[in-house]
């Protein structure tokens, strides 16, 4: 039986599952960032959470003090406790609701303290109520005449704010970190929240005594919690989402998780590569003139001195019926006698110095030429033309 075919299976399986594997980790990972990401925005200035930047300490030591703080995420709800009795109104930022909503939820509170105002939010407190720059962070006193800053004394705001129209507390840049105007028989008053009365800041200098002055007046605090859900607002154009069908999102999703699934597939090379001889032929021409060249550019006389040495010595080898292994001095002595000369001389030709110009080295590669044909002469006198 071959084993081929389950070596084969199991790379497939194990493919499969490492690109099922990755596909699972890409998406826990975005689940756990967008999970990370709404909840530090769903937690700031929440009055249940306990994460730093929310505010369930001051919820706390407000239903402590006999207060009755009724957590609202709807506005119809904030409104339906607002009419019904005298209350104090926490309005964070509310982006989701109209002007008309916020006007009508702000009129029928009898305290209405912004904690996180905005320019939209500010007017408000006056038309004329903007942000005006950011401080330090120092802490600063009162100096105006409200009796709950007064009480509270030194706090560190660092947003800053500006009201001709409005009383104005805790000077910090250009501007101020409260502001408080007239509110029908009660008071509205701006002041950011996220820097005095969160729970990593509440116990800092006269920051609670400052929250609980704002909140505490009334027996009844309405604290309004924003979110997109809670919105009375008509989108004025339809986004792209609103426009298809809700079938095409997991589609396009699924087909995306395809492509990158089948890129993997196809990008993957299964098992050793396959060696394959070529036919392709060189001729030694070319590939003596291919070496010719490079010795010319390393000019190493001395290598081409003895390849040129080698050559002569070996094919005179064969010219005199001597071995392969033949050493120089026993072909120069066979020679001499063929030729009749000095073996000296001839050994010198075939093994000696080596040479150290151009000039030397083509007088030696001629006297290897014509030791080889006076050679060949010799042994072959019938081959000579008359």
């Amino acid at each position: 039986m071959s084993i081929v075919a389950p070596i084969r299976a199991s790379r497939r399986v194990g493919t499969w599952g490492g690109i099922a594997l990755v596909l699972l980790l890409v998406g826990a990972l975005g689940a756990v960032v967008a999970g990370g990401a709404n909840t530090s925005s769903s937690t700031a200035l929440d009055p249940r959470s306990a994460a730093p930047e929310g505010t369930r300490a001051l919820a706390q030591v407000l239903a402590d003090r006999g207060v009755e703080v009724q957590i609202v995420d709807s506005y119809a709800e904030a409104i339906g406790i607002l009419s019904t009795t005298p209350a104090t109104l926490v309005l964070p930022d509310a982006p989701a609701l109209s002007d008309d909503t916020l006007a009508q939820m702000t009129g029928a509170a009898h305290d209405v303290v912004l904690i996180e105002p905005r320019s939209r939010s500010l007017r408000l407190v006056s038309p004329d109520a903007q942000a005006v720059g950011v401080g330090d962070g120092a802490t600063s006193l009162p100096e105006c005449a409200f009796v709950v800053a007064e009480r509270a004394g030194a706090v560190g705001p660092t947003t800053a704010l500006s009201a001709p129209s409005a009383q104005s507390c805790y000077p910090v840049g250009e501007g101020y970190g409260l502001l408080v105007a007239s509110h029908g028989d009660g008071r509205i008053v701006a002041v950011d929240a996220t820097e005095l009365f969160t729970n990593e800041t509440i116990t800092a200098n006269g920051n609670a005594a400052l929250a609980l002055g704002l909140m505490g007046a009334e027996p009844t605090l309405v604290w309004y919690v924003p979110s997109l859900a809670d919105s009375d607002l008509e989108p004025l154009v339809p986004s792209l989402g609103d426009l298809t069908p809700p079938w095409v999102t997991p589609v396009l999703a699924l087909l995306a998780a395809a492509a990158v699934a089948a890129a993997l597939w196809r990008g993957i090379r299964f098992g050793p590569l396959v060696s394959e001889r070529l036919p392709v032929t060189v001729r030694g021409s070319e590939t003596g003139e291919g070496r010719a060249h490079l010795y010319e550019r390393s000019r190493d006389l001395g290598h081409v001195a003895h390849l040129l040495r080698r050559g002569t010595r070996g094919r005179l080898a064969r010219m005199m019926g001597l071995g392969s292994a033949s050493s120089p001095q026993t072909i120069a002595a066979a020679v001499a006698d063929t030729l009749s000369r000095d073996a000296a001389a001839i050994r010198a030709t075939l093994d000696g110095e080596t040479p150290h110009t151009r000039g030397e080295l083509d007088r030696l590669h001629e006297d290897l030429l014509t030791l080889e044909a006076d050679t060949h002469a010799a042994l072959h006198p019938e081959r000579i033309e008359p």
